[in-house]
């Protein structure tokens, strides 16, 4: 069975369908570690252009180098720079060169970041799909009585372990895709969406993209009696993403009750939006909302980790399918 070929679902996953290696690949211990390191009070909050966010970053790319993952350019590191008018003034950061050059006319502030980009070629030169979430957060406040560290657990060290562990799952298969599979994580997420919106205005081959997939908050329960649900967001043009999720799940068992959301154009919320607004397809994962969004008690100890390990694997299928799939 090549790994183009039309992929068929049963009851059961077939012994020798290689994507069934993939999904084995994928368990709880590996997400316990990657969540519980980058959410960590030693990460400091894993702030943009701060020492925790560089820290999370460095940790990244060591688990890609020990994978043996090749680096999308030359390096795993998308350096970038972004700008914005002095504090008490108002406005939002930017990456456009012509609004950075009017921003540096003036007292300003930037900030240097980082996105990191692995992949794996495929047969078809010419097809990209990508994965992504991104690895920053809100820092720390010194002026919080109390825990000061905005761990940011669920936000997003959920989606980067998914990432992390769909990378490792597509090398178990042992098959070449027939597209090529970037693994993208984003810096800057929390100031504006900074590190996908540079890499879709600069990726020369941006055209050649086909898909893309995000992860923003995969980890928490908004309702503690409804541990399995999940949104699941995508393009409403490809209704094929739909089916995709629902054969697998019942497939592979797995426990998800997703409320699947078509968006005509699906531009806001996070990362997504900026392949959307490109006019790429996408494919959304979020838990929803929940009472520690955005503050300290974001911690690794209220993660759901079976649900984090089921949408992983999931995704995981997802991007079989659309690094291989006809649609």
């Amino acid at each position: 069975m090549t790994a183009f070929s039309t992929i068929t679902h049963a009851a059961t996953p077939k012994k020798n369908m290689p994507e069934k290696k993939g999904v084995e690949s994928i368990n709880r211990s590996t997400a316990e570690a990657h969540i519980g390191f980058l959410a960590s009070d030693q990460l400091q909050g894993r702030e943009a252009s701060e020492n925790g966010g560089k820290i999370a970053g460095d940790y990244i790319i060591s688990i890609l180098k020990q994978m043996g993952m090749r680096p999308l350019f030359n390096d795993y590191d998308q350096p970038f720079d972004a700008y914005r008018a002095e504090r008490q003034k108002k406005g939002q950061y930017q990456v456009h060169p012509d609004s950075i050059a009017i921003l540096k006319k003036d007292v300003h502030q930037k900030l240097s970041m980082r996105n990191i980009l692995a992949k794996i070629d495929g047969k078809n030169p010419n097809e990209i799909v990508i994965i992504g979430a991104h690895y920053d957060h809100l820092g720390m406040d010194k002026h919080l009585e109390g825990d000061k560290i905005y761990n940011g657990a669920d936000d997003n060290a959920s989606g980067v372990s998914a990432v992390l562990q769909v990378a490792k799952a597509f090398l178990e298969t042992g098959v070449q895709p027939e597209r090529t599979v970037i693994f993208a994580f984003w810096d800057g997420e929390e100031k504006g969406l900074l590190g996908s919106r540079y890499f879709t205005m600069t990726y020369p081959e941006l055209n050649k993209v086909k898909g893309y997939l995000n992860y923003d908050m995969i980890g928490r329960n908004k309702n503690e009696q409804k541990p399995k649900y999940v949104v699941y967001f995508y393009t409403a043009s490809k209704p094929v993403f739909g089916e995709w999720l629902k054969k697998d799940i019942e497939t592979y068992r797995l426990q998800l009750e997703p409320d699947y959301r078509s968006w005509d154009n699906p531009v806001g919320g996070s990362d997504n939006g900026s392949f959307a607004k490109a006019g790429i397809p996408i494919i959304w994962y979020h838990t929803d909302g929940h009472a520690d969004y955005h503050m300290p008690g974001d911690s690794a100890e209220k993660i759901n980790y079976n649900k984090v390990v089921d949408i992983t694997k999931a995704s995981f299928l997802n991007m079989w399918n659309l690094a291989n799939a006809k649609y």
